[in-house]
C-alpha cells in the first residue's frame, strides 16, 4: 500500500468518477483514506444521465457516515452527446435541484475521438449551458482538440454563466489564456506530476492565478507518477491529491500550504460549498 502524504491544510479533490467499478469493493476506506491525506470534500462527477443519477446517489447513501463530505455534478459528457435529448434535459434538471448537486456537467467538446459527431456535441453542450444560466449553477467542462470552438461557444454564453471551470486541463498557452481572459477556473489532475506529458502544464501553471485554480485527482484515472512505490494496480484515488498539490507548487513561487488554502477557497466559493 503506497504510504500516506498528508496535505498541510484542507483539499477539495473536485473531479472524482467514484461511480467507478474500481472503487466498488472499498468505497468506505477510499473515503477514510481521503479524510486521512487532508483531503475533506469530494464532488463527483456525472457523465451521463446514468452516472449522474448514480453519483448523486453515492452522495445520499454515504451522506450519514460522512457528512458534508460528498457532493456531485449532473451532465452529459461529450461523448455521449448523441443520446442527448428533450428527456435528457429534463432529467438532469430534475437531479440538479437537489441541494448535493452543485454543477452542470460534465459537458463540453471532444474532437480528438469524436464518439458522437461534432453537431451533437454542440448540441449538447449548449443546451447545458442554458441549464446552468437557468439554474444559476456554474458549469464542469471538459475540452479535447476543440479549444478554438469551445472558446467561441462559451464566449457566447459567459455574461450569463455564474462560473466555469475547463477541468483537467492540458492544453497550450493559448488555450489557457483565452479560458482566463473570459474568467473562467482552471482544474489541474497529476498530469502535472508526469515527467513525460506533463511538461508544457508544468511550465504554464504558474500563470494561472490561485483563486482560478482547483485541484481534482480525475480517480481512478491519471495517477501522479511522482508516488512512490506506484499504487496496486495503478488505481488513482482522492488521498493522492496531495502529489498533485505538490505537483503545482513545486512550478509556482507559493508553498504547498498557500497553494492548499487558496485552491479550497475557491473551490469552496465556486461550488457554493461550506
Amino acid at each position: 500500500m503506497t504510504d500516506l502524504h498528508t496535505s498541510p491544510a484542507p483539499l477539495i479533490d473536485i473531479g472524482v468518477n467514484l461511480s467507478n467499478k474500481r472503487f466498488e469493493k472499498d468505497l468506505e476506506d477510499v473515503l477514510k483514506r481521503a479524510q486521512k491525506a487532508n483531503v475533506s470534500q469530494l464532488i463527483l462527477t456525472g457523465t451521463s444521465e446514468e452516472e449522474s443519477d448514480r453519483v448523486f446517489k453515492l452522495t445520499q447513501k454515504h451522506a450519514n457516515n460522512f457528512p458534508n463530505m460528498l457532493y456531485s455534478t449532473c451532465g452529459v459528457h461529450p461523448h455521449d452527446a448523441k443520446h442527448f435529448n428533450s428527456d435528457t434535459l429534463n432529467h438532469l434538471k430534475a437531479l440538479a435541484e437537489n441541494d448535493s448537486v452543485v454543477a452542470i456537467g460534465e459537458t463540453g467538446l471532444d474532437f480528438d475521438r469524436n464518439f458522437s459527431s461534432p453537431t451533437d456535441q454542440e448540441k449538447a453542450f449548449e443546451a447545458q449551458l442554458e441549464l446552468a444560466i437557468e439554474l444559476q449553477l456554474p458549469v464542469f467542462m471538459h475540452e479535447r482538440d476543440a479549444h478554438q470552438r469551445q472558446f467561441e461557444i462559451l464566449k457566447q454564453y459567459r455574461d450569463h454563466l455564474i462560473d466555469g471551470v475547463i477541468h483537467c486541463f492540458t492544453g497550450d498557452k493559448t488555450a489557457l489564456f483565452n479560458y482566463l481572459d473570459i474568467d473562467l477556473h482552471i482544474g489541474v489532475t497529476g498530469w502535472v506530476c508526469d515527467e513525460r506529458r506533463g511538461q508544457q502544464l508544468q511550465r504554464l501553471v504558474n500563470n494561472i492565478p490561485l483563486h482560478r485554480l482547483m485541484l481534482e485527482t480525475d480517480s481512478p484515472y491519471l495517477t501522479p507518477r511522482t508516488i512512490k512505490p506506484k499504487p496496486k494496480g495503478g488505481r488513482n484515488e482522492p488521498a493522492f491529491l496531495p502529489w498533485v498539490l505538490d505537483g503545482i507548487a513545486e512550478h509556482r513561487n507559493e508553498s504547498a500550504l498557500e497553494v492548499a488554502e487558496k485552491t479550497t477557497a475557491a473551490a469552496k466559493t465556486f461550488f457554493r460549498i461550506d
